[in-house]
């Protein structure tokens, strides 16, 4: 497959690949276990189900926390009797491990260090992530959390492996 680039060496890249809607993301790894440490002491930790790694932008609110609320509660992707991912997280008394990942705003296509400015600024993501993770809670799913802003270890037992990418762009 041959690919045709748009820009020279040199040459700025064109305003269709800079402008870009506010979005929430997420990456979801089906686990059998995860856990988040903060200075060696865990802050969040669960069983089967999903570590969920989020990143709210500037403009999220309540449509793309309500969408990302319901999808995560719904997906089937866990097995059933028959070793299909057929089941949700209800199903299998699952839990989210909830946490915030602002790098997944990352920009790398400019020079070799990644712009994050398109990350939402701590206080609205904070609020955006608390709201996501009260909204699943309304769902029924337990709930647990990283530390909002701190240096994370992130220790996950990925099952499957299985990983999905969320992008409230594409619904």
């Amino acid at each position: 497959m041959r690919f045709a680039f748009a820009w020279q060496a040199g040459a700025a890249p064109s305003r269709a690949l800079e402008a870009k809607p506010a979005t929430m993301r997420a990456v979801l790894q089906r686990v059998s276990a995860a856990r988040v440490e903060v200075e060696g002491r865990t802050v969040g930790a669960i069983g089967q189900g999903l570590l969920v790694l989020v990143c709210a932008e500037p403009g999220d609110g309540e449509t793309e926390v309500d969408l990302f609320a319901r999808k995560i509660a719904g997906l089937r992707v866990f097995d059933d009797e028959a070793g299909r991912m057929n089941r949700a997280l209800g199903d299998v008394n699952g839990g989210v491990l909830l946490v915030s990942q602002f790098t997944l705003a990352g920009d790398w296509r400019r020079g070799n260090r990644p712009d994050f400015s398109g990350a939402a600024p701590p206080n609205e993501a904070r609020r955006t992530l608390a709201a996501l993770a009260e909204c699943l809670k309304q769902l029924g799913v337990p709930v647990a959390t990283g530390e909002f802003g701190a240096r994370m270890a992130v220790h996950l037992v990925n099952d499957g492996p299985v990983t999905l990418w969320m992008d409230s762009r594409h619904r």
